[in-house]
Order: structure tokens, then C-alpha cells, then sequence
């Protein structure tokens, strides 16, 4: 039984581990993402990621996620963006829907550095899912479907990470299809 169990861990944490976990500076966006820039300085030179460069902007986050950290960011595609209804992104980056706008981007941000290993270590420990706990005081709720990570958010949305552990010197991005959302 104990084989069979660490057989099942083994699978799931190299099912997890894309080829981005190999690549030194992997590129994201169509430019390569360097471990030794923080989360801004990288995602602002993603193609893949304006829209979300924005949104960080517009809701000031910009100093705290050049802070420290470190951090876990589950980050949204432009297309994923795309997904919302049409003029929520536009609406949401005006100055009064700052604190609506602070409390998504803040929902795709876990605190630590939860890369594909910690979260299929959480996943097993969780009996194939894991909570994970927001900056913002929500929860996500992380699985395998094969060997993709599926995240679902509060409101049932789900959402499929297509990079993983895209390194960062003050944390780790994963790269979803879809804008995950908050009670």
C-alpha cells in the first residue's frame, strides 16, 4: 500500500512538472521570465499578461508584488480576461472600483512559494485536492485532471494552469486560462 501511495505521489508531481520546470528563463508571453527579477518586472514584459500588468496598476499592487514576498500567483492570460463579459475589465480598472478590482487580483495571489512540488504535496496530504488560502481571505481549491492542474474559486469557476513554475527572485507564477473569482 505504502509503494502504491508514493507511486501515486511520483505520478502526480511529474505529471505537474511541465517542461517550463527545466528551462532556466522560461518564456512566457514571448518573453523569457528571469529568476532573478520579481514578479513585476517579468510579467510586464509578457505579451500574454498586459491586460493583468494593468489591472496590478490600476490597483496599486505594483509595490507589493515587487515586495519580498515571497509569493504564488495564479496569473491570468489576456484571453483569459477575454473570457469576462464584455467592458468587466474596463469597468474594473476605473478609480472607483479600485478596492472590487484589489480584491480579485489579490484572490490569484497565495502566500509563499508554492511551486508544482508544494502543491502536489498539498493535493496528496488533501486526498486529491488541496484548499489553498488568497492573500485576499478566500479560498482555491486545486487537483489533477490528468496532467493538467485544475483550480476551481469560490463562485465554482475553474480554471486550468498552462505554465507552471515560472520562478521568480520574489515567488512563483503559474500561468491560468481564466480570471478566478471571490465570493
Amino acid at each position: 500500500m505504502k509503494n502504491l501511495i508514493l507511486s501515486v505521489f511520483a505520478v502526480i508531481t511529474m505529471a505537474f512538472t511541465t517542461q517550463v520546470y527545466a528551462q532556466k528563463n522560461p518564456m512566457v508571453g514571448g518573453a523569457a521570465m528571469y529568476s532573478t527579477k520579481d514578479i513585476v518586472d517579468n510579467a510586464v514584459n509578457s505579451k500574454d499578461h498586459t491586460t493583468l500588468v494593468a489591472a496590478v496598476k490600476a490597483a496599486g499592487l505594483v509595490e507589493t508584488l515587487k515586495g519580498a514576498g515571497p509569493f504564488t500567483v495564479f496569473a491570468p492570460t489576456n484571453a483569459a480576461f477575454d473570457k469576462l463579459p464584455a467592458g468587466t475589465v474596463d469597468n474594473l480598472v476605473k478609480p472607483e472600483n479600485k478596492a472590487t478590482l484589489t480584491k480579485i487580483l489579490t484572490y490569484h495571489v497565495v502566500a509563499g512559494k508554492m511551486d508544482s512540488k508544494a502543491i502536489a504535496k498539498a493535493i496528496k496530504a488533501g486526498g486529491g485536492k488541496a484548499e489553498l488560502t488568497t492573500v485576499q481571505g478566500g479560498k482555491l481549491w486545486a487537483w489533477m485532471e490528468g496532467k493538467k492542474l485544475v483550480l476551481k474559486d469560490e463562485k465554482g469557476g475553474m480554471s486550468t494552469v498552462t505554465i507552471a513554475d515560472v520562478y521568480q527572485k520574489n515567488g512563483v507564477i503559474h500561468v491560468v486560462d481564466t480570471v478566478l473569482m471571490p465570493k
